[in-house]
């Protein structure tokens, strides 16, 4: 959670973290006006971010810096200001250097909006060290 708290980027978007524990987390953030885009529904941007923000979180509870090498994210649903969105990551697999993840994102009611998965290199180096 303190990872998400140091993240300016995270913080700029009104994303919070809810849930954590080794290779494992879930972020949350209400959709307001400033993350629409053009056609009036939220930017898919924010969406990913909301996504990789889990992945990242989920990647780096072990302790060690892990850097993401491959992410791919699907669309499923609209979304519109004022849904809450919650992402929750999982970790699939890992080894001393490479991890996967699935990340999972839904309405409160529970509605899939995106499906995301991850890759990171995990290093030697420890997190914020």
């Amino acid at each position: 959670m303190r990872l998400a708290a140091a993240d300016p980027f995270v913080q700029s978007l009104g994303i919070e973290c809810v849930d954590g524990g080794p290779g494992r987390a879930a972020v949350r953030i209400r959709i307001k006006e400033r993350h629409l885009n053009f056609n009036g529904s939220c930017h898919g941007g924010v969406i990913f971010a909301l996504a990789d923000t889990a992945f990242g979180l989920a990647a780096n509870s072990h302790g060690r810096v892990a850097a993401g090498i491959d992410t791919h994210a699907t669309f499923v649903a609209a979304v519109s200001r004022g849904d809450v969105l919650t992402a929750t990551a999982t970790e699939v697999s890992r080894s001393r250097r490479i991890a996967v993840y699935r990340v999972d994102v839904a309405r409160e009611d529970g509605t899939p909006v995106s499906t995301f998965t991850g890759t990171v290199y995990v290093t030697n180096k420890e997190v914020g060290g």
